[in-house]
């Protein structure tokens, strides 16, 4: 019974903050987040905030990192992204996949997609690399004055439940350079652009099947189910939504918090015990 009016009391304060907002208030916040995304969106190349990380060296791998656009790619690019994401999803969405395919051959070159892609160097410094790829080009992703392609991230500003977030689409990497530090050194970069950029939060979506992604984020990078997720909502699917916040709005209404689990619980326990009843 205690439980129960846990409940109804966490239910009333939330109707309560909501009837306190104004129709102005409202709408003021509204233009906020969505001066947020046009300002990020905005921003050539998000990447050019952090220098530091146009590089990532370790004993047995040594890349650089570049910025691109959707309604930018090369030929080359393009066909390189098809393959590698064949490569690394077919296996977890199935039968789905041909289908998934063609959705994310169209979410690729979209105007809204941003890209990091990393460039493998051989007997070559890093930093004369990425200088001589820059050199005498403007906005050209293709792969014959970089070097070799091994991986891309594809992300986006968005807004979800209200709230500006950085949303990551792909994280692909080719097998040779996967378990060597560089999804989780990417992931800490699309988490500091999505802080310079003032997002509230990163989202993403991992299949169910695909186990090793889904410990990657959860365990590794302690990502968590998100209020968004079909399982949070009582639907049958096949993939999960995750999430990291940074800020108080973004982890009260995007995360599953363990009182709300708790919160979860007992509410479906009074629901099953009504069915019982009635």
């Amino acid at each position: 019974m205690e439980a129960e009016k846990r409940v109804a009391s966490s239910k009333k304060a939330e109707n309560n903050r909501d009837k306190k907002m104004t129709r102005k208030e409202i709408l003021e916040k509204k233009k906020k987040v969505e001066d947020i995304i046009k300002a990020a969106v905005s921003k050539k190349d998000p990447l050019s905030s952090f220098p530091s990380f146009h590089h990532y060296n370790t004993k047995d791998l040594s890349v650089y990192l570049d910025s691109g656009r959707g309604d930018n790619l090369s030929s080359s690019v393009k066909q390189y992204i098809q393959n590698l994401l064949k490569v690394n999803m077919e296996g977890a969405y199935g039968t789905e996949w041909p289908k998934e395919e063609k959705v994310k051959r169209r979410e690729m070159v979209s105007s809204e997609a941003r890209y990091i892609f990393v460039y493998e160097t051989v007997n070559a410094d890093a930093n004369i690399m990425f200088k001589l790829s820059k050199k005498g080009r403007s906005n050209a992703d293709g792969t014959d004055d970089k070097g070799h392609l091994v991986a891309f991230v594809h992300y986006r500003f968005s807004i979800e439940e209200e709230i500006p977030v950085l949303y990551v689409y792909e994280l692909q990497l080719e097998h040779h350079v996967q378990g060597k530090g560089l999804g989780k050194y990417l992931m800490l970069l699309i988490e500091l652009i999505a802080q310079k950029s003032k997002m509230s939060a990163v989202v993403l979506t991992v299949q169910k099947a695909n186990m090793t992604a889904m410990s990657f984020y959860r365990n590794k990078l302690r990502y968590l189910i998100s209020t968004m997720s079909p399982s949070q909502m009582g639907l049958q699917s096949n993939y999960e939504i995750l999430c990291k916040s940074f800020g108080y709005e973004a982890k009260v209404v995007l995360e599953i918090t363990a009182y709300k689990v708790i919160q979860n619980t007992v509410l479906q326990s009074i629901l099953q015990s009504s069915s019982m009843s009635a």
